[in-house]
């Protein structure tokens, strides 16, 4: 009798948690950046602040992270937006869909480095990057 009640309440254990608690839902996008403000040479041992800007094409765009590769003394950098799904989004245009995100770069190695910012794709899908190379001074 115990394990046909036990088996009873692990059945209605189960069934009453449900992982989808109805919240909202996102979905994951690179955003085009659309210029940089970046410092046209660094010394070693500074930290310089770096500042991406990019458009938010309507209101459930929200900035998620920043998506960031180094390889060797290069490095790839894209802005990643949570889109939250919502039938209540508001399209921007002009100033008010302008973002921007500020990260501090550390100068660890000589030579110069080579920044590569997202910029979308091409018709051919390809993706397309704004390239700066900074100079590293003593």
């Amino acid at each position: 009798m115990k394990k046909i009640i036990s088996l009873f309440a692990l059945f209605f254990i189960l069934n009453s948690c449900s992982l989808d608690e109805g919240g909202p839902k996102y979905t994951f996008e690179l955003t085009p950046i659309v210029s940089v403000d970046i410092p046209t040479e660094f010394t070693l041992g500074e930290t310089y602040p770096i500042t991406v800007h990019y458009n938010r094409p309507t209101t459930c765009y929200l900035f998620n992270q920043l998506y960031y590769e180094k390889n060797l003394n290069i490095r790839t950098i894209a802005v990643e937006n949570a889109i939250k799904e919502s039938d209540y989004c508001t399209d921007l245009t002009g100033d008010e869909a302008a973002a921007e995100y500020t990260f501090n770069f550390y100068v660890t190695s000589n030579g110069s480095y080579i920044f590569k910012f997202y910029q979308g794709k091409d018709e051919n899908g390809q993706s397309l990057f704004l390239e700066y190379e900074v100079p590293v001074t003593n």
